[in-house]
């Protein structure tokens, strides 16, 4: 496969019309379809339904579906990787991409990252939200630079800085619920009540279910989040608790929402990872470096 072809699959994949995408691409619309038509035979598969009874619009088949995944992150690695070859070794540029879930500690990140910048305008911060398994699935494919993770780190593949503090767990909810009244949530508190937890709860042991001596299904688990944003507005109309760490959601002011946190509490520590024997750009270098001077103070 061609980088070229696949930038012009996404193009159609993006316009969902072979003439418009051939119109921003500048190419002649039989050129495109030739193109990707030696796409589906190289693959051998159909890639594209095209439209009928004069329908311009096309779809993607499954396959096309998966191939649009995978070239997305090829074209992100390309630019990656021209990005940080083009950096020069006098010139402190280039840039930097981070994954992470939703913490306080991205204000650790932050202040790095505005020293670097201070020190160069030349750098650039991308940030990626998502669980420990998303992060951990970015880095591996090299589409990020750093992750932050919690739990356990695999030092076989990875090289890491473990982050100061501790993150800890409570309960989002109402100020009118049931649950409000008490200074801190035991596990047997939330045994019967509808809940509202991280993705990463439902993939094999962790601290909250463990904390809860519960399996999931033994749970009446109404719920499920990612970013603990779109969940406090499930906890908002009254769906349920949410078990999240504390200070990501606003619970002051004329906010209806209250937080509690966990008897015996839960904290948890996490984990700056990149990589092992990976070669990072100087601008990666530099930011770690900045990262262990914050540490080191």
């Amino acid at each position: 496969m061609e980088l070229r072809v696949l930038q012009y699959f996404l193009a159609v994949a993006r316009e969902q019309s072979i003439s418009a995408a051939a119109e921003s691409l500048h190419l002649s619309q039989p050129t495109l379809s030739t193109q990707l038509k030696g796409l589906e035979e190289e693959l051998g598969k159909q890639l594209l339904i095209r439209g009928s009874h004069g329908s311009r619009k096309v779809t993607l088949t499954e396959e096309g579906m998966i191939l649009r995944k995978r070239a997305e992150e090829i074209i992100d690695l390309v630019r990656k990787a021209e990005g940080e070859i083009s950096a020069t070794d006098e010139v402190l540029a280039g840039d930097i991409h981070i994954g992470a879930g939703e913490t306080q500690l991205i204000r650790f990140f932050a202040e790095a990252a505005r020293e670097l910048r201070e020190e160069s305008q030349d750098v650039h911060f991308h940030m990626f939200s998502g669980n420990s398994v998303y992060v951990l699935e970015q880095l591996d494919k090299g589409l990020i630079d750093f992750g932050l993770v919690y739990g356990t780190v695999d030092k076989i593949k990875y090289d890491f800085l473990e982050m100061p503090g501790w993150d800890e767990f409570g309960v989002l909810m109402r100020e009118d619920s049931p649950l409000a009244g008490k200074e801190r949530i035991k596990p047997e508190d939330l045994w019967d009540q509808p809940l509202i937890v991280s993705n990463q709860n439902l993939l094999g042991e962790n601290e909250t279910m463990l904390w809860l001596s519960r399996a999931p299904e033994q749970l009446d688990i109404v719920a499920t989040y990612n970013l603990i944003f779109n969940a406090s507005l499930l906890v908002d109309e009254g769906l349920g608790y949410a078990i999240c760490f504390s200070g990501l959601v606003n619970t002051t002011g004329e906010s209806s929402l209250c937080f509690r946190p966990l008897d015996p509490p839960l904290e948890v520590r996490a984990n700056i990872v990149w990589k092992k024997y990976q070669v990072l750009p100087k601008a990666a270098q530099r930011f770690i470096q900045q990262l262990k001077d914050r540490l080191n103070q």
